[in-house]
């Protein structure tokens, strides 16, 4: 592989100009300026203290893969046994241990987009190729997912990433679509790949998004990953896990091994502290969908931006009416009205004209980015 064939990362660019600039107000980034659970920061400090800070199980420790199956058993509707996840180095490690051991070079790797950039860059980093199929944009600024397009699309193809809800639009397959699209790959013989990381950042009342965890069977092609960064608030912490087919759980764990040994103990205690912080999840939904509201009124009677607030996710992906060139459009935020958004293009070529913006902020960050964001559309016009 050809490392120069992976897209340079275009919301790096941006990020890069708001790093050196502390009065810029950054919505680039998805993470949140929201303190992880209090519970997770005293298991972390607990545990180095106590000398717990050598390597441990590269599967992951025992006691949180069980309390990995009991979360996620009472999540969903179908049993996750411990026997059937891996612990990985970040949701981003999980992606990367899963394509290893599906993908072989040559192999041909369906993605949607708007898409998470690191998802094709994993892909081929390993060699394969790597087909994109565009949501379609809805009336209301929305998206869907053309099941007739996809069916086409998988035909010969390896692995087909799901990224429901999705980073950068906020669209959710529903139930009906996840249990469609397993159907589809089951026919074409496709592994399935589905990265739910905001699976529990939903503003539906639902507890968790239609995930294939509730419809897959032990033996079928499926792969789920996850991780405890964004639902906790806990990036910096660098824990994910995958959720593998019945009997791949130990040659899975020789991956992880051989790609980064084992993941630190005091972060897995941490995240086993996080897992028992369900209300937590519930303060934290509430506080995104503050920040989800404060960015709609922000956008609200701009007349070049068309703006549908996400059923899930964290993001703001809003289309600028007559913008060829979003990454053009970021920079002169960021350079002359001090906020950082992440250009559409960054996500493929059906992102393009858009921009996203995290929303996942404190209130009085939100409120003083919107203004500046406001002032930078209104400017356009």
């Amino acid at each position: 592989m050809d490392i120069t064939l992976i897209p340079r990362s275009k919301i790096g660019d941006i990020g890069r100009i708001a790093f050196g600039d502390p009065t810029i107000e950054n919505l680039a980034f998805g993470e949140s300026d929201h303190p992880p659970p209090a519970a997770a920061i005293e298991a972390l400090i607990r545990a180095v203290r106590s000398g717990d800070t050598r390597y441990v199980d590269s599967r992951g420790r025992a006691t949180l893969r069980t309390d990995l199956a009991a979360y996620l058993s009472a999540l969903h509707a179908t049993p996750v046994p411990e026997d059937r996840i891996v612990v990985t180095a970040s949701g981003m490690a999980a992606i990367s241990v899963a394509f290893a051991a599906i993908l072989r070079a040559g192999d041909r790797v369906v993605i949607h987009e708007p898409e998470w950039p690191n998802l094709a860059g994993a892909a081929l980093a390993r060699g394969a190729t790597v087909t994109r199929i565009g949501l379609d944009a809805t009336s209301d600024g929305g998206f869907r997912l053309d099941l007739a397009k996809l069916d086409a699309a998988l035909a010969g193809a390896r692995v087909f990433c799901l990224n429901s809800p999705n980073n950068p639009t906020g669209w959710m397959a529903s139930r009906a679509e996840i249990a469609a699209i397993l159907d589809l790959c089951r026919r074409h013989g496709t592994w399935l790949l589905s990265d739910e990381v905001y699976s529990r950042l939903t503003f539906d009342g639902a507890a968790a998004a239609p995930s294939l965890l509730d419809h897959a069977t032990p033996n079928d092609r499926v792969i789920v990953a996850n991780s405890v960064s964004k639902t906790w608030a806990m990036t910096g912490f660098r824990v994910g896990w995958l959720v593998v087919p019945e009997g791949m759980r130990d040659a899975i764990g020789e991956l992880t091994e051989a790609t980064h040994s084992t993941v630190a103990p005091y972060s897995q205690e941490a995240a086993r502290a996080a897992l028992a912080c369900e209300d937590f999840v519930d303060r934290f939904r509430d506080f995104c969908a503050e920040g989800r509201a404060i960015v709609q009124a922000g956008l609200a009677g701009l007349n070049r931006v068309q703006f549908q607030p996400p059923r899930a996710s964290f993001y703001a992906f809003a289309r600028i009416d007559g913008i060829t060139d979003s990454l053009g459009l970021a920079r002169k935020l960021v350079t002359e009205h001090k906020v950082a958004v992440a250009p559409g293009i960054a996500f493929g070529v059906a992102g393009e004209g858009h921009i996203r913006l995290c929303f996942a902020q404190s209130p009085e960050k939100l409120a003083r980015a919107m203004d500046r964001l406001r002032a930078g559309l209104a400017s356009l016009t």
